[in-house]
């Protein structure tokens, strides 16, 4: 969609909700929108413009963490992490915790079991949902993401190993 699309789709949402968001945005077209609409906010890493509450909205109920394999996995997890905070979800992150460094998951299994809901983003061989789901009592959302070297083909390679997980609680 280009700048001036977005800011009508957003003008009309903001007269029906407390939050607006925009994703994918580019940071030259953040720059239009925010032109435009000088309310809206650009999350950089997260690609996100969005229009938020004068007033925050009340903080849910619930622990949500984000973890990455890597820090290439940071773009997707981010978005995750803003979109989850500005529907009024408070989250811890934890990046670059993957199974190449497992010593660093698991240095922080304490915010594993402390959460209510994990979404684990990982690129390469997508291992990383499937550790976390053996460690922790609670839903695990595995996000594939496109990045990797090798034979990760674009995200096909987490994306199967993420399916074929023999870790309960995954989705």
């Amino acid at each position: 969609k280009t700048a001036m699309r977005i800011v009508e789709i957003m003008k009309v949402m903001e007269a029906r909700h407390p939050v607006v968001m925009a994703t994918r945005v580019s940071a030259e077209k953040s720059a239009e929108i925010q032109a435009a609409l000088p309310q809206a906010t650009y999350f950089e890493m997260a690609r996100i413009c969005a229009i938020q509450p004068s007033v925050p909205l009340a903080i849910r109920p619930g622990k949500l963490s984000i973890l990455t394999a890597g820090t290439a996995d940071l773009p997707v997890a981010e978005e995750a992490a803003v979109t989850a905070e500005l529907c009024g979800f408070q989250v811890t992150r934890l990046w670059d915790v993957g199974v190449a460094g497992i010593h660093r998951l698991l240095s922080n299994r304490h915010v594993i079991d402390q959460s209510d809901v994990l979404i684990v983003a990982a690129g390469m061989e997508g291992a990383l949902p499937s550790v976390v789901a053996g460690l922790a009592d609670c839903p695990v959302v595995a996000v594939p993401t496109s990045v990797g070297y090798g034979a990760s083909f674009n995200g096909l390679a987490p994306s199967l190993t993420m399916l074929n997980s023999c870790a309960t609680g995954i989705g």
